[in-house]
């Protein structure tokens, strides 16, 4: 169903090279005085992925994670900079290149859901040019290896959320692509449809496939991906495998603060002490999360909890750092 992936694909002896690519949008404002503004969504950013590799890229919303696939897969064309996908440039070649990649977007996006799964697939497979000899059992193959066999003749709009973002997947694999493009694709998805999917993507590069992953996750990102690049303001900050992103935190104590009654105030009070390097909060209506990085140490506790003196505290914990710790140091400093 899904062969194995190539590896030779070009001079450079990569799958994806992106070479200083950079994205300005133009944008117009007003009716009477109209201005002309530029976006800069991704500015210089370069990379390579090896062949077999899960490659990781994380940020925040508007980060330019979105308009980097969308550069490297021949949606957008790149205001400068330029791209080899399989050695194939992606502003000469698009059409061969379209041909050998799979991209998969989160969301309902790109599916029909009046027609069957069967029918989204026949139809994906003859865009792709498949041809009819093997549309028909790729069809089958893809749609058990998803689990959805059992409803293949079914109206997609019958289908739940899980069930149509394993149909993305198999729409993304339909032409048997070398490299698949996934853009966030567990977003939104329930913890139990979440981690089929995550298996499905191991399943993927345990058979060979080159896979391009974007997630707002990095607990997802810790657990998948070879390496991980992490974009800031469309530029990368750094880039290197999980366990080396954490060098940016290995001198850090985090403090994890569980309690009800936290405020904006506080929280702002935490980021204007000079030995916190870092405060992220989630303040809910029934629970509320503090999470404050610092060198001090544990010694910080008695401060946090003086701050906190009008609060009510369930618990304070000293954790060791994450990957997430990791980012919120990049993309905050």
């Amino acid at each position: 169903m899904v062969e194995s992936g190539s590896s030779n694909g070009g001079a450079s002896g990569k799958a994806i090279v992106a070479e200083h690519l950079c994205k300005v949008f133009d944008t117009t404002k007003g009716f009477v005085r109209r201005t002309k503004t530029h976006v800069v969504a991704v500015k210089d950013i370069s990379f390579e992925v090896d062949y077999g590799e899960l490659f990781g890229i994380v940020g925040p919303n508007g980060a330019g994670k979105t308009t980097t696939i969308k550069m490297l897969t021949t949606m957008l064309i790149p205001t400068s900079g330029k791209a080899l996908i399989l050695g194939l440039d992606n502003q000469k070649e698009v059409v061969k290149i379209r041909e050998k990649i799979g991209i998969v977007l989160g969301g309902e996006r790109g599916l029909y859901t009046r027609v069957s799964a069967v029918d989204n697939l026949r139809y994906f497979a003859d865009l792709y040019g498949v041809p009819s000899k093997v549309r028909d059992k790729r069809v089958k193959e893809l749609l058990e290896f998803m689990g959805l066999w059992d409803r293949a003749h079914d109206r997609v709009e019958t289908f739940s959320k899980g069930m149509k973002q394993r149909l993305h997947l198999a729409r993304g694999l339909i032409n048997d692509p070398e490299i698949i493009f996934l853009d966030e694709p567990t977003v939104g998805l329930d913890p139990e449809i979440s981690i089929e999917t995550r298996n499905m993507i191991r399943e993927l590069i345990e058979k060979g496939k080159t896979i391009l992953l974007t997630t707002h996750y990095m607990f997802e990102a810790d657990e998948l991906c070879n390496r991980v690049a992490v974009i800031r303001n469309g530029e990368i900050v750094a880039l290197d495998t999980p366990s080396g992103l954490k060098k940016y935190v290995k001198d850090t104590t985090i403090v994890e603060v569980e309690g009800f009654g936290i405020t904006e105030k506080e929280v702002a009070h935490f980021k204007e002490i000079a030995d916190v390097l870092s405060v992220s909060a989630e303040l809910g209506e029934n629970k509320q999360v503090l999470k404050i990085q610092t060198s001090k140490g544990s010694e910080i506790i008695a401060e946090v909890q003086q701050i906190l003196r009008n609060s009510r505290i369930y618990d304070i914990k000293i954790k060791e750092p994450t990957l997430e710790d990791a980012y919120l140091r990049l993309v905050t400093g």
